[in-house]
């Protein structure tokens, strides 16, 4: 049984159904025991009648495994009330039922600190000189009530099985990733046509105008040594060329291989210089843990068992039909599990002592789930602020294992989720569903994925997929050229042409953004917004309202003043026409009890894109133009009316 999962500021739902023969009211409290080993009693609040769920709500701050168990009981005091506000009034065994609440308090008096009060209660319930009226009123004090509401009066307590929780580092489920090839970032062409290649100096040059976009995680690809046996060249063809860089997941040559740094973009001196660059302009390092070899890397000679031979002799390379990569040797655990999950735990160590604090891992389905198991309990170990991303574009169950098993956040099918419904029901499942394990980092794109919605969608799509991506999860992430629309595919495939997987791709940024060519003012935009509100930087709180549109999306976050900083509550509504080719005119239908207001009331929203305010309630008209503005994000006023 793995514990489920939680990062540090992360607002978690504990629920269990509840429930006990006959009629006696019951009770039910979360207990939580923390890292320290300190416990704490949340009571649990019954939902639904005739469900039997009993449920709460925790801001979880202290990193480390927590347990946690529920306590049910009879609640003995609100059984007695019950009982005596329906027979009193109807003056049925008026005595006896005073009789029986005065002998519960009188047991219970040692027990309270308010001892005088319940002592009082007691005398009074039992005096029949008094009148019913006057005990009954003894009995409904609220006084009395505050005392049992804080320490119920309760028997047959029962105690659920204890389950483990684990709290990790908030990076660990929050954060804005930017994605960029350090190699791409100052690279110059040649006037023979080679190629002179970015290194970790110029690549640093783009750190601080990231960080200025409200990224707080830069991810890099690997930067070890390429092979060049079966290089690719551009666009991913067969043959390259003398002046093509081939791809950094084809890891591996005479200068070295996981260990190793590609002699182009610089030393090791070069990477840690560029680690602290990139902290001291607000960022973390995330690299990219691709365990795969090209077949000029070391391990090819040193240790031939760790791969797959053919009956020709030859080594199987990697294969996603139809796609082929020649140039890469995928790993195999069969031959000597022991020593290769030995020699990738040192490698890890190694980037861990270089300042990497987060990996992001590249196809980790195609390796053993124990090995993942091991190795992220090995690193937790030593190393509990290490975060590790799956890269599982693979089938459910796998993914969810992954997560299961460790990994602290995983890329989703988000980026394959572009209609109403598709979106309505893949977001309830990944804040509600599997939230409990899996965290989902929202990329847009990457440089392996652009999806026909953004190649046909214009600059109306990136808007609306980066929209709801930075408000429908505390993590999300872009892979760079995200800003300047680059929409165009490689025929018949979802990647970009001129991938940058196999060529240098050096930008002009600024006079993108200058030419107004570049989204980068709505990206910086969105992460302010997220930075603002609390309520977006959680998962777990996301709910689906409708619209009478088939391509308007709505949804809401929404968090309680108990759970943020400046005690006041946070509720945003997103609505977004997901239809990158029109403008929409429809009805908006809220729950405004999901945020807090009480239904057939008004509230202002205002617009946090385009700051616009309106007075809305319960059903509201919208108009979205995708060409405009295709979402709104909205505050909602929670503290007064219009």
């Amino acid at each position: 049984m793995f514990p489920t999962k939680a990062f540090s500021g992360e607002v978690v739902p504990f629920g269990a159904t509840v429930f006990r023969e006959g009629h006696d009211l019951i009770g039910a409290d979360l207990l939580l025991v923390d890292p320290a080993g300190v416990e704490t009693r949340h009571p649990l609040v019954a939902g639904i009648p005739g469900t039997d769920r009993w449920t709460t709500e925790v801001q979880l701050e202290t990193e480390g495994d927590w347990t946690w168990q529920v306590e049910a009981y009879t609640d003995d005091w609100a059984t007695w009330l019950h009982t005596a506000e329906i027979k009193v009034p109807a003056e049925l065994d008026v005595d006896v039922t005073f009789a029986l609440g005065s002998e519960l308090l009188t047991a219970a008096i040692d027990d309270y600190p308010e001892t005088a009060l319940v002592r009082d209660a007691a005398s009074a319930l039992g005096n029949t000189s008094l009148s019913a009226g006057a005990r009954l009123r003894v009995a409904t004090d609220p006084r009395l009530a505050a005392v049992f509401a804080n320490k119920p009066l309760a028997s047959l307590r029962t105690r659920s099985e204890p389950e483990d929780l684990r709290v990790e580092r908030s990076r660990a489920g929050l954060g804005s990733w930017y994605e960029f090839f350090p190699r791409s970032e100052g690279a110059r062409k040649q006037a023979d046509g080679s190629w002179r290649s970015g290194t970790f100096r110029t690549a640093a040059r783009r750190l601080p105008a990231v960080s200025r976009m409200g990224f707080d995680v830069v991810y890099i690809p690997p930067v070890h040594p390429i092979g060049t046996t079966f290089r690719k060249g551009p666009n991913n063809t067969l043959t390259a060329g003398p002046n093509d860089p081939g791809s950094p997941y084809a890891i591996g040559s005479p200068d070295g291989g996981h260990d190793a740094i590609h002699p182009e973009l610089g030393t090791v001196a070069d990477f840690r210089w560029f680690v602290e660059t990139a902290k001291n302009s607000g960022l973390e390092l995330a690299l990219d843990l691709a365990l795969q070899c090209s077949p000029d890397h070391p391990w090819v000679a040193e240790h031939p068992e760790w791969f797959t031979t053919l009956p020709d002799g030859s080594i199987a390379y990697a294969e996603n039909p139809p796609k082929k990569y020649q140039d890469i040797y995928p790993l195999n655990f069969d031959n000597d599990y022991d020593g290769l999950s030995r020699e990738i735990l040192r490698i890890v160590r190694y980037w861990i002592d270089l300042g990497v604090t987060i990996f992001r891992v590249d196809n980790p389905h195609t390796k053993p789930v124990r090995f993942w198991e091991w190795l992220l309990h090995e690193i937790r170990e030593t190393n509990p602020e290490v975060v590790f991303l799956s890269e599982a574009f693979t089938k459910p169950a796998m993914m969810q294992a992954l997560a299961q098993v460790g990994f602290h956040q995983s890329y989703t099918y988000f980026t394959w989720r572009n209609e109403k419904w598709e979106l309505e029901e893949y977001l309830d499942e990944l804040s509600k569903e599997t939230s409990a394990w899996l965290r989902p980092n929202l990329f847009v794109n990457t440089h392996d994925i652009l999806t026909p919605y953004l190649q046909f969608g214009g600059t109306p799509a990136y808007k609306i997929r980066a929209a709801i991506a930075a408000t429908a999860s505390p993590t999300w992430g872009v892979y760079s050229g995200y800003e300047l629309i680059e929409d165009v595919a490689r025929p018949g495939s979802e990647e970009n042409i001129d991938n940058e997987k196999y060529e240098y791709k050096p930008r002009d940024w600024a006079a993108a953004e200058a030419a107004g060519a570049s989204i980068a003012p709505y990206l910086t935009q969105l992460n302010r917004i997220r930075a603002s509100h609390p309520a977006l930087r959680q998962l777990r709180n996301l709910e689906i309202h409708s619209s009478d549109d088939e391509a308007v999306l709505v949804y809401s976050k929404y968090l309680s003043r108990a759970h943020t900083r400046s005690g006041r509550a946070d509720a945003i509504i997103v609505v977004a026409n997901v239809d990158p080719h029109s403008a929409r005119e429809t009805t908006v239908h809220l729950d405004v009890t999901k945020f807090g207001l009480t239904p057939g009331g008004t509230f202002t929203v205002r617009d946090l894109v385009t700051g616009q305010s309106w007075t809305w309630g319960d059903d509201n008209y919208v108009r979205l133009d995708a060409f405009v503005e295709p979402v709104h994000i909205l505050t909602v006023d929670l503290n007064r009316a219009p």
